[in-house]
């Protein structure tokens, strides 16, 4: 008895646990919009998303059921076998979970917990099958088959109906108020509020209130039998209280409608989706009372018929749940980081995509311009003059003050996508289906974006293909939740107290290590500087962007271009393999700031063109830069793996001097940056001839090596291309200073005392 105890207060740790991850991957669901279109200050928006999960999660206590019975037939397991089946699930779902979090995908905890179940239930089935006179053709018996393929494909379906309910309804909306929705929102407002408003009260109150903890049977038989008086009525009241607020106290009832939106969606979340984080571990403690109940049945006769029957889960157990998850949801930055990744999916402008494009997106988009050049032929041009004035948002965008409050889209996008999403969720929950709400929001937001344009042909093929990779990773997410569970309900048959022992500390061991692979991949996509955040770009700042990415960049280059040789001449592999990893973290950060020419430049003030103009010439030199010193440590890197002979004694002597010499150059163009002192120009273009001559000289005696027969071909490719690309580091980097220094004498507002040079 004493180690199923053991196993249910390991459940209810597990729980805990599930309930950190899930809402960690599952925030972006109900947050996305909201922060999306900027629609209240950060801590608002969670303040109200938290209420939201607390009221939602004591609307969960019907779906309980589906962790109970609705994937296997309880009654064909004992009690022994039942803990395992649970055991499994929660180890496998964390880890899982975490797994995704992480690295910022979003993915559904209804599909992971449903195919982990499934995979525990079919691996128990088998060792009971192998272990009596049955058969696979018995597998039935024990797995609810039909039960979990309704669920699944119910999952599905929602896929396909929420990317279609959210581009139509866009469609629609965006038709009737266009991007300039702020002059056609005093006349219609009200009723678009009106009814989406109570559509969200519909779905949420009248038809999910039969799953709540708190409802009485009376109460909720009342709500069925004046569900028309209700809505009407809370239909008249909000679209006068909206009227009252457009008309006297100009407010935008967008901001209003969104924030409901958010406390809705969070509710339909929390009434959803608890049932993945703590219905297994309820289970298994109604399981083990079950089992307490009577002590003279063992654990091995215990059949688990008891979980068929309907149950109502303690409001106390639900409200807990729900502090557990607000608690995570102010504190986790895993949360911020699945955000992100549907935002930038779904934002209407143009800037640095996640995803690189592919074949499959590319035949999309082609496909996809020809169907809209053959539908331009057939409907009137009139009529599509129409549409194309409707859809336009530069005739009506505005300029935020500044990058901080540009929002990613609007808020007439972000209500559609709230309360759209809200009304399939509710709906769902009310019907005791558990849909992926993370596909239901992701799909949704994807059809807004789709229907708003905001997949231009310039984009296209990057979110195609971001779309792609998430929907891939729902599939992946699907077969390695079954695997693993089913795996280690395997091993916990096998090894009893010890495995299980095992598996939670390889589990707690596993959320460990990925907490510290998010920080520092969250602290280097987060680390950017003041001037990113402004939106009005003048001399003044883009020389400080110019600067710190200057000394950003060529303090990196000096630090792997000398660890490089010193590796090189020590032989070195393991420790040069980490600096072909660095080497490609220096290559991003140089594309990125290149790519980001185009934004940087159009938000520059008309007076700075000039300043610009050198700007790019900087960016290029950068580049270049970062390209040499790929090219000098991937052949060493090769040279090293290869195990070629080393260098010659003369070699490792004149390598020894030219690493100090341009470790000694790339000091002096740091300490010229940081003071933005070029008087010691001159000094730096007679350090770099001095280095050019001594390459020159290493050049002759490498041929001199040659004759002499003292090195043989893989040597002397190596040293001569090294040799090359030493020189065009030094020469790039000098050119690179005398842009910078042209850069900042045409600003006006930079103090030039000290910028001239002779050269």
């Amino acid at each position: 008895m004493n180690i199923y105890l053991i196993f249910v207060i390991v459940l209810l740790f597990l729980a805990v646990s599930d309930l950190i991850v899930g809402i960690t991957n599952d925030a972006a669901n109900f947050l996305n919009s909201a922060l999306g279109s900027k629609v209240a200050p950060f801590k608002v928006i969670l303040a109200i998303a938290g209420l939201g999960v607390l009221v939602g999660a004591t609307f969960s206590s019907g779906m309980m059921e589906i962790a109970r019975s609705g994937i296997f037939h309880p009654g064909q397991f004992y009690f022994s076998e039942i803990m395992i089946i649970f055991l499994a699930v929660m180890i496998t779902d964390v880890v899982l979970l975490d797994t995704f979090n992480t690295f910022g995908f979003p993915t559904s905890t209804t599909v992971s917990i449903i195919f982990e179940l499934l995979g525990a239930a079919v691996a128990v089935s088998l060792i009971k099958i192998f272990n009596s006179t049955d058969t696979l053709a018995d597998l039935n018996t024990y797995i609810n088959s039909a039960k979990a393929l309704a669920i699944i494909s119910g999952i599905l379906l929602s896929v396909i109906i929420a990317f279609t309910c959210g581009m139509i309804v866009q469609f629609i909306t965006r038709l009737i108020f266009s991007f300039n929705y702020e002059r056609n929102m005093k006349y219609f407002g009200s009723v678009w509020g009106g009814i989406a408003i109570t559509a969200i009260v519909y779905f949420i109150l009248v038809k999910g209130a039969r799953g709540a903890s708190f409802m009485t049977s009376e109460a909720v038989q009342w709500l069925q039998t004046n569900s028309f008086k209700v809505l009407l009525f809370t239909f008249i009241g909000v679209a006068m209280i909206l009227q009252l607020l457009i008309s006297i106290f100009r407010i935008n009832i967008l901001r209003i409608i969104i924030l409901v939106g958010t406390f809705s969606l969070a509710m339909a979340f929390a009434g959803n989706d608890l049932v993945n984080f703590i219905g297994v571990p309820l289970a298994g403690l109604a399981s083990f009372r079950e089992f307490m109940g009577d002590p003279s049945i063992t654990a091995d006769t215990l059949s688990m018929g008891a979980l068929s029957e309907p149950v109502k889960t303690p409001t106390l157990f639900l409200l807990a749940a729900g502090f557990i998850m607000v608690a995570t949801l102010f504190l986790s930055k895993k949360a911020r980081t699945v955000s992100q990744t549907e935002i930038s999916l779904a934002r209407q402008g143009t800037g640095v995509e996640r995803f690189a494009s592919s074949k499959l997106s590319r035949s999309v988009v082609r496909g996809t311009v020809g169907v809209t050049k053959l539908i331009n032929r057939i409907v009137p041009e009139k009529f599509i003059l129409f549409i194309e004035k409707r859809f336009d948002p530069d005739s009506f965008s505005k300029k935020p003050k500044n990058r901080k409050d540009a929002s990613s889209f609007d808020l007439l996008r972000a209500s559609v996508n709230m309360f759209v999403a809200s009304i399939l969720i509710a709906t769902a929950t009310s019907l005791k289906l558990p849909l992926s709400t993370t596909y239901v929001t992701f799909m949704v937001a994807m059809g807004t974006s789709l229907s708003d344009r905001a997949w231009g042909r310039e984009s296209a093929v990057y979110r195609i293909t971001g779309v792609i990779s998430v929907i891939g990773g729902w599939f992946f997410t699907a077969i390695t939740a079954f695997t693993l569970s089913f795996i280690m309900a395997m091993i916990l048959n096998w090894g009893g107290m010890i495995a299980t022992i095992l598996a939670v500390s390889v589990a707690v061991f596993f959320v460990t290590r990925t907490t510290f692979i998010h920080k520092k991949r969250y602290e280097k996509q987060h680390k950017k500087d003041e001037f990113d955040e402004k939106e009005t770009l003048n001399g003044e700042n883009i020389v400080q962007k110019c600067n710190s990415s200057i000394i950003s960049v060529v303090g990196s280059v000096s630090k792997l271009y000398f660890s490089s040789i010193l590796n090189l001449i020590k032989e070195d592999r393991g420790k040069m393999k980490k600096v072909i990893r660095k080497i490609d973290e220096l290559n991003q950060l140089s594309k990125e700031l290149k790519y980001n020419i185009y934004p940087t430049l159009k938000k520059l003030e008309e007076d700075s063109v000039e300043t610009g103009h050198y700007y790019v010439q900087i960016l290029d030199y950068l580049r270049e830069i970062a390209h040499c010193l790929r090219f000098i440590a991937d052949p060493i890197y090769e040279h090293l793996d290869n195990n070629h002979p080393p260098l010659i004694h003369e070699q490792v002597k004149e390598l020894h001097e030219l690493n100090e010499s341009v470790a000694t150059f790339y000091d002096e163009i740091q300490n010229i940056i940081k003071k933005k002192n070029f008087r010691d120009l001159d000094n730096l273009i007679a350090h770099q001839h001095s280095i050019i001559d001594l390459i020159a000289r290493m050049k002759k005696k490498q041929v001199k090596f040659i004759k002499a027969e003292l090195v043989g071909t893989r040597n002397t490719l190596l040293y001569l291309n090294l040799l090359s690309e030493s020189k065009n580091l030094i020469l790039y980097a000098l050119n690179m200073v005398k842009s910078h220094r042209d850069f900042m004498l045409s600003d006006k507002q930079v103090d030039t005392s000290k910028l001239i040079s002779t050269n």
